[in-house]
């Protein structure tokens, strides 16, 4: 995926965020009299939605700032300097830098809008699909796999696991305001995480019994799910409690990399 391959080369698109503005603007250097400063102006801007569109903020600041020093350096009088001397260009590269610093944020903010709306559409077709197959009565084993499967991908868990009974006194609980809490106490999960030292449960109640109960692995590395994406988790376990799985075959499980 894209946002892996950025998390992956993070330096190598940093550095290509100030050496691409740097040689476009040395580019329109040898255009100078047929590009205007303005249009010059326009361009890197252009140049700097690009890296910001990557989602990376810290890429995005750069290439404003690097646009900035290459139109001073090489589309500002005198050329090839650091200094310029016309009042109306020291306002352009200003605004340049702004404008690129702007854009860059609103790039991000519109990633953002575009990810959480993705995330909302993938946990509302996971409890479709889960509700759809205890409507259809499927199988109880095939309806708890499946929600192990949503329920794993919502969170973004290490491997998801089912389970027979209530959870164990010394495992979290996912209550059902998306709260986490741990032998009565409110774990700060947004600051710290989901526990890597034992499971997080998501029970499956019917009629205020616990009938089994979603053992959340989140072991190997840090996973901090929102308060909506704790709420799904137990949305789609209220799908088992609707069709509870089987006791001959009492485990399900789901896990790998998300």
């Amino acid at each position: 995926m894209w946002t892996e391959w950025v998390e992956q080369n993070r330096r190598l698109l940093r550095g290509a965020a100030v050496v691409v503005p740097l040689l476009v603007s040395g580019l329109l250097y040898f255009l100078n009299g047929v590009v205007s400063g303005a249009a010059s102006a326009l361009i890197l801007v252009l140049v700097v939605v690009g890296v910001a569109a990557t989602g990376d903020r810290p890429s995005g600041i750069l290439a404003g700032l690097a646009s900035a020093i290459g139109f001073d350096f090489f589309l500002t009088a005198p050329y090839l300097d650091l200094h310029i001397t016309n009042s109306e260009d020291i306002e352009l590269a200003v605004l340049l830098l702004l404008v690129g610093l702007a854009v860059n944020e609103l790039a991000l903010w519109g990633g953002r809008q575009r990810a959480r709306a993705s995330e909302r559409e993938g946990f509302i077709r996971g409890v479709l699909e889960s509700s759809d197959l205890v409507a259809k009565g499927e199988p109880g084993t095939e309806t708890v796999g499946v929600v192990a499967g949503h329920i794993w991908h919502s969170l973004g868990a290490e491997r998801v696991t089912f389970a027979e009974g209530p959870p164990s006194p010394d495992q979290a609980i996912v209550q059902r305001d998306g709260s986490v809490t741990l032998q009565g106490t409110t774990l700060d999960v947004k600051a710290y995480g989901l526990p890597t030292d034992r499971f997080t449960a998501v029970p499956v109640v019917q009629g205020g019994r616990i009938l089994g109960h979603f053992q959340v692995t989140t072991a190997t590395r840090l996973v901090k799910p929102t308060t909506e994406q704790l709420r799904v988790a137990v949305l789609l376990a209220d799908q088992v409690a609707r069709r509870r799985a089987p006791a001959a075959r009492p485990r399900s499980t789901v896990g790998g990399s998300v």
